[in-house]
Protein backbone atom coordinates (compact mmCIF):
# COMPACT_ATOMS: atom_id res chain seq x y z
CA UNK A 1 0.00 0.00 0.00
CA UNK A 2 1.35 3.05 -0.93
CA UNK A 3 -0.07 6.21 0.45
CA UNK A 4 0.54 9.82 -1.36
CA UNK A 5 0.72 12.40 1.63
CA UNK A 6 0.09 15.98 -0.25
CA UNK A 7 3.38 18.32 -0.29
CA UNK A 8 1.70 20.86 1.41
CA UNK A 9 0.65 18.96 4.21
CA UNK A 10 2.34 20.77 7.35
CA UNK A 11 2.16 17.57 9.71
CA UNK A 12 1.84 14.22 7.88
CA UNK A 13 1.68 11.10 9.40
CA UNK A 14 4.10 9.02 9.53
CA UNK A 15 2.17 5.32 9.48
CA UNK A 16 5.36 3.86 11.06
CA UNK A 17 5.05 1.17 13.41
CA UNK A 18 3.91 -2.46 13.59
CA UNK A 19 0.28 -1.77 12.58
CA UNK A 20 1.55 0.18 9.01
CA UNK A 21 4.00 -2.53 8.11
CA UNK A 22 3.72 -2.59 4.19
CA UNK A 23 2.76 0.84 3.89
CA UNK A 24 5.35 3.04 1.53
CA UNK A 25 4.87 6.76 2.28
CA UNK A 26 5.32 9.17 -0.85
CA UNK A 27 4.74 12.88 -1.15
CA UNK A 28 3.04 14.24 -4.32
CA UNK A 29 1.01 17.50 -5.11
CA UNK A 30 -2.66 15.95 -4.94
CA UNK A 31 -5.72 17.53 -6.68
CA UNK A 32 -7.66 17.32 -3.20
CA UNK A 33 -7.31 16.29 0.45
CA UNK A 34 -4.31 15.58 2.36
CA UNK A 35 -3.61 11.49 1.81
CA UNK A 36 -4.42 9.43 -1.15
CA UNK A 37 -3.35 6.32 -2.64
CA UNK A 38 -0.51 6.00 -5.60
CA UNK A 39 -2.76 5.66 -8.76
CA UNK A 40 -6.10 6.19 -7.19
CA UNK A 41 -5.40 9.81 -6.58
CA UNK A 42 -8.87 10.79 -8.86
CA UNK A 43 -11.09 7.85 -6.51
CA UNK A 44 -10.21 8.67 -3.40
CA UNK A 45 -8.97 10.98 -0.38
CA UNK A 46 -9.02 11.77 2.84
CA UNK A 47 -8.80 15.75 4.79
CA UNK A 48 -7.06 15.62 7.99
CA UNK A 49 -7.79 18.77 10.26
CA UNK A 50 -6.97 19.19 13.76
CA UNK A 51 -10.14 21.48 16.25
CA UNK A 52 -8.24 24.44 15.24
CA UNK A 53 -7.88 24.58 11.56
CA UNK A 54 -11.80 22.98 11.22
CA UNK A 55 -13.13 25.68 13.23
CA UNK A 56 -11.39 28.11 10.87
CA UNK A 57 -12.64 26.35 7.87
CA UNK A 58 -16.07 26.74 9.06
CA UNK A 59 -15.99 30.40 9.86
CA UNK A 60 -13.47 32.51 8.04
CA UNK A 61 -12.25 30.54 5.46
CA UNK A 62 -15.69 28.90 4.64
CA UNK A 63 -16.34 29.36 0.87
CA UNK A 64 -12.27 27.70 0.61
CA UNK A 65 -13.41 24.50 2.37
CA UNK A 66 -16.84 24.00 0.88
CA UNK A 67 -15.19 24.14 -3.01
CA UNK A 68 -12.57 21.18 -1.64
CA UNK A 69 -15.80 19.09 -0.54
CA UNK A 70 -17.28 19.67 -3.62
CA UNK A 71 -14.24 18.48 -5.29
CA UNK A 72 -14.23 15.24 -2.58
CA UNK A 73 -17.54 14.52 -3.61
CA UNK A 74 -16.82 13.75 -6.94
CA UNK A 75 -14.14 10.88 -5.63
CA UNK A 76 -15.47 7.86 -5.17
CA UNK A 77 -14.70 8.14 -1.75
CA UNK A 78 -13.59 11.00 0.42
CA UNK A 79 -13.50 11.83 4.72
CA UNK A 80 -12.93 14.28 6.69
CA UNK A 81 -10.69 13.27 9.18
CA UNK A 82 -10.67 15.29 12.41
CA UNK A 83 -8.18 15.35 15.74
CA UNK A 84 -10.65 15.64 17.80
CA UNK A 85 -13.76 14.72 19.43
CA UNK A 86 -17.10 15.80 18.48
CA UNK A 87 -17.57 16.33 22.35
CA UNK A 88 -14.37 18.97 21.79
CA UNK A 89 -16.12 20.73 19.27
CA UNK A 90 -19.68 21.04 20.90
CA UNK A 91 -17.88 22.09 23.88
CA UNK A 92 -16.08 25.00 22.01
CA UNK A 93 -12.72 23.02 22.96
CA UNK A 94 -11.34 25.79 20.54
CA UNK A 95 -10.26 29.58 20.78
CA UNK A 96 -12.72 31.14 18.49
CA UNK A 97 -15.76 33.27 18.23
CA UNK A 98 -17.60 30.63 16.34
CA UNK A 99 -20.12 29.17 18.23
CA UNK A 100 -20.05 25.65 19.04
CA UNK A 101 -23.44 25.28 17.83
CA UNK A 102 -22.95 26.78 14.75
CA UNK A 103 -20.04 24.55 14.32
CA UNK A 104 -21.96 21.46 14.65
CA UNK A 105 -24.45 22.57 12.84
CA UNK A 106 -22.14 23.44 9.91
CA UNK A 107 -20.65 20.21 9.61
CA UNK A 108 -23.92 18.83 9.65
CA UNK A 109 -24.89 20.50 7.03
CA UNK A 110 -22.05 19.51 4.74
CA UNK A 111 -21.80 16.03 5.65
CA UNK A 112 -25.19 15.71 4.84
CA UNK A 113 -25.01 18.45 1.24
CA UNK A 114 -21.94 17.08 0.35
CA UNK A 115 -22.67 13.30 1.50
CA UNK A 116 -19.48 12.69 2.61
CA UNK A 117 -18.22 11.88 6.60
CA UNK A 118 -16.89 13.81 8.92
CA UNK A 119 -14.90 11.05 11.36
CA UNK A 120 -14.25 12.84 14.67
CA UNK A 121 -11.31 10.60 15.93
CA UNK A 122 -10.39 12.37 19.57
CA UNK A 123 -6.31 12.34 18.64
CA UNK A 124 -4.17 12.88 16.60
CA UNK A 125 -2.99 8.70 16.88
CA UNK A 126 -6.54 7.56 15.87
CA UNK A 127 -6.78 9.67 13.19
CA UNK A 128 -3.48 8.14 11.80
CA UNK A 129 -5.13 5.08 11.80
CA UNK A 130 -8.57 5.72 11.05
CA UNK A 131 -7.01 7.59 7.69
CA UNK A 132 -5.23 4.61 7.01
CA UNK A 133 -7.90 2.27 7.39
CA UNK A 134 -10.48 4.56 5.49
CA UNK A 135 -7.37 4.48 2.43
CA UNK A 136 -6.67 0.63 3.07
CA UNK A 137 -10.48 -0.83 3.16
CA UNK A 138 -10.92 1.62 -0.21
CA UNK A 139 -8.11 0.02 -1.81
CA UNK A 140 -9.32 -3.85 -0.87
CA UNK A 141 -12.53 -2.68 -2.38
CA UNK A 142 -11.18 -1.87 -5.19
CA UNK A 143 -8.89 -4.79 -5.73
CA UNK A 144 -12.21 -7.14 -5.55
CA UNK A 145 -13.45 -5.13 -8.18
CA UNK A 146 -10.86 -5.34 -10.24
CA UNK A 147 -10.66 -9.16 -9.82
CA UNK A 148 -14.06 -10.02 -10.07
CA UNK A 149 -13.72 -7.86 -13.51
CA UNK A 150 -10.64 -9.89 -14.70
CA UNK A 151 -12.50 -13.07 -13.78
CA UNK A 152 -15.76 -12.51 -15.67
CA UNK A 153 -13.28 -10.90 -18.39
CA UNK A 154 -11.62 -14.58 -17.88
CA UNK A 155 -14.64 -16.37 -18.54
CA UNK A 156 -16.37 -14.18 -21.33
CA UNK A 157 -13.20 -15.14 -23.34
CA UNK A 158 -13.32 -19.00 -22.63
CA UNK A 159 -16.76 -19.13 -23.29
Amino acid sequence: MRVLIDSREQRPFPFAGPRYEGVEVETAALPVGDYSLAGLADKVAVERKELPDLVQCLGRERERFERELQRGAALDAFAVVVEASWADLAAGQYRSRLNPHAACQSVLAFSGRYRLPFLFTGSRAAAEYVTWGFLRQYLEGARRRWSSIVKAHGEQGAA
